[in-house]
């Protein structure tokens, strides 16, 4: 539960500010600050992150009994 939470923000988070994700995790990831990404970058962002929300909606909507099983 507690991941698909997290998965959620994450999701959340692409969706509605992927500059900011991306930003994020690139400047983790390299380490020269002036990286030029290209445009589709972002765009590709945002689709992950919808992507994330709607799988983290549909595995909600399951029936839990089996999972406890």
């Amino acid at each position: 539960m507690a991941i698909r939470l997290l998965l959620l923000a994450l999701g959340l988070a692409e969706l509605l500010a992927p500059e900011k994700v991306v930003d994020f995790w690139m400047n983790l990831a390299t380490t020269e600050s002036d990286v030029e990404l290209r445009s589709w970058v972002y765009t590709v962002a945002r689709l992950e992150g919808l992507v994330i929300v709607l799988w983290v909606l549909a595995a909600g909507r399951g029936d839990t009994t089996e999972a406890e099983a």
